[in-house]
């Protein structure tokens, strides 16, 4: 070989080298790139008038309102709410789907390397029990004029 030729051959393995290196870091571009994907956050926020009453989502308890829980499914949800004092209160609530959970469109909305937050909104009022000491107070005066009506006779 020639002095020129050996000269040649380190700047062939330079060139080879530095392009080997961009595609290795193109690649890990890529592949950073797939794993940052985005994520979807779903949650439920519940809440009543008066606060502080204990919330069962689908028999399993959550809390006190106001709570905040994560869900993983769109669909009925039975909900109780129980406070000492306040009827309680059974029913149930459709947590609706956004167009964005929909097949295909939740796959790029999963890929997509942004944050997706679904925040539900729930508000129930209860119904106060009627204080049973006022009632019994009714009923003893309904007595005594009960009891003054038959002696008179």
């Amino acid at each position: 070989m020639t002095e020129r030729q050996q000269i040649g051959k380190p700047a062939e393995r330079q060139t080879s080298a530095a392009g080997r290196s961009g595609t290795v870091c193109c690649f890990a571009a890529l592949l950073l790139c797939c794993f940052a994907s985005g994520c979807l956050e779903r949650t439920i926020t519940i809440t009543s008038k008066p606060e502080g009453a204990i919330v069962w989502l689908n028999d399993t308890e959550v809390g006190r309102t106001p709570v905040t829980t994560a869900f993983t499914f769109y669909g009925d949800y039975d909900v109780r709410l129980r406070k000492e004092g306040y009827e309680p209160l059974s029913t149930h609530r459709v947590a609706g789907t956004p167009i964005y959970e929909y097949a295909p469109i939740d796959l790029v909305a999963t890929a997509l390397p942004v944050r997706i937050k679904t925040d539900l909104k729930w508000d129930f009022e209860l119904t106060a029990l009627p204080d049973p000491k006022a009632g019994q107070g009714g009923l003893i005066q309904r007595a005594r004029e009960m009891q003054a009506e038959s002696t008179k006779k």
